[in-house]
């Protein structure tokens, strides 16, 4: 009898355990089901969610980053994560990346604006600003270059970019992309490297720039309106411009550098001269000979009547929808000159790119308040001082100082697209 209850026993344990083990399979299983539904609702968000809280498997890696917003106002929460991707999204960039796939692109971008260039000088200072002007809104994704559409809000018709020109040479290179390699090469590779070549033609130096940028399939006027840099900033306000944007003060003073060449319009800096912050007197830090030669180029009524006229006129009627290197060259000559300006380098084209810029601001010859502020703080003028004695030193951080611009918040695949036409989103 007792071993009769062993057994029975023995055989119930065995039982008991071998049920236990069942359970034991069944719930790993389901771990393991969970674990790659999961997975693939990670991969799912990651691509298809506007939004973090949209989804609540949110998951980014190297290729993988949040849509665009369909709308100009944009979190202060999604640009701190953009912010912190940026170095990421760099390391998928490289150098030649159109080496395979259409290996004479740099080629046809030098070639096109050198021609350009010769014909009319000033498409350098317009380039250059149309590369900043789309970097600093939302990185460098050629959304500045977007018309008005359905669902997009251009940011040509945002205040700052009212005289911002440029974009009619941006369509023959991208013309003559497109001959050579149909749906290559993105508009937004083509700003930056226009850009480069317009600093390199101007005096400036010639900085090496990794490819394969991608074009927003949006348009941010609201975030134009607010985040460029104005020409009436102050020097608390320029530093927390450029620092939003991930720049220190050096990098501020050096970026600001490109005021080295170009026109500036009179109306950008008339209330310097005539009724500076109200006060109906000149701004007190203008040197006095040098006001005198300003008020001689820039009447005050003068530069307030042309100041409201185009202000009148449409972004439509300021540039062409059909350009040709002829046509550039004309619109060009006519509306940069228009209005009353003055050369950045009103002394002549003789000195090096950035010499005189910052020389001038030691003076108290800097045209624009915004520029001049550079000499009211410690270490933006330390800077200052440095760039106007050491031509060099200055070449060396703007090279560097436009690399990291010419990265800031870039898409690269499989994010944005390539357009076709620089104008549209497809």
């Amino acid at each position: 009898m007792d071993f009769t209850r062993k057994l029975s026993f023995l055989v119930f344990l065995l039982c008991v355990i071998i049920s236990m083990q069942n359970q034991d399979v069944d719930i790993n299983d389901q771990k393991f089901e969970f674990s790659s539904r999961t997975d693939q609702k990670y991969k799912y968000c990651s691509l298809s969610y506007d939004d973090d809280d949209d989804c609540p498997y949110s998951f980014f890696d190297d290729y993988s980053f949040p849509p665009l917003p369909m709308f100009a106002t944009t979190s202060v929460e999604r640009r701190k994560l953009k912010q912190q991707q940026t170095a990421s999204v760099v390391g998928s960039l490289r150098y030649d990346y159109y080496q395979q796939t259409c290996p004479q692109a740099e080629r046809i971008i030098r070639s096109s604006v050198r021609d350009l260039f010769r014909k009319q000088p000033r498409i350098a200072p317009a380039l250059m600003r149309l590369a900043f002007h789309d970097c600093f809104v939302e990185g460098c994704d050629a959304s500045v270059l977007l018309d008005s559409a359905d669902g997009i809000h251009s940011e040509k018709e945002s205040p700052p970019n009212e005289s911002l020109k440029g974009y009619d040479v941006i369509d023959i290179i991208k013309s003559e992309l497109e001959e050579a390699c149909p749906g290559v090469v993105s508009c937004a590779d083509a700003v930056v490297l226009a850009a480069r070549e317009s600093i390199v033609l101007a005096g400036g130096p010639f900085y090496p720039l990794k490819t394969g940028r991608r074009d927003s399939m949006t348009s941010f006027a609201e975030d134009a309106t607010f985040e460029l840099p104005s020409p009436q900033d102050d020097l608390a306000k320029i530093i927390e411009s450029f620092s939003a944007k991930g720049f220190d003060e050096r990098e501020a003073v050096t970026l600001l550098g490109a005021h080295s060449t170009g026109v500036v319009h009179c109306k950008f800096f008339i209330n310097r001269l005539y009724n500076f912050s109200g006060t109906k007197t000149s701004d007190p830090s203008i040197n006095s000979e040098f006001l005198s030669f300003l008020k001689s180029k820039c009447n005050n009524s003068a530069a307030s009547l042309m100041s409201s006229a185009s202000k009148s006129r449409p972004p439509s009627q300021l540039i062409s929808a059909s350009p040709s290197p002829s046509s550039v060259v004309v619109q060009l000559s006519s509306t940069l000159v228009e209005e009353p300006a003055i050369k950045m380098d009103y002394e002549g084209p003789g000195e090096s790119f950035g010499t005189l810029y910052y020389r001038s601001l030691l003076q108290g010859r800097g045209i624009l308040f915004v520029d001049q502020q550079l000499t009211a703080g410690e270490e933006t003028k330390t800077w200052v001082q440095a760039y106007a004695s050491d031509v060099s030193l200055f070449h060396k951080d703007f090279g560097s100082a436009m690399m990291k611009l010419s990265n800031l918040g870039v898409l690269t695949a499989p994010m944005g697209q390539i357009r076709r036409d620089c104008r549209k989103v497809y």
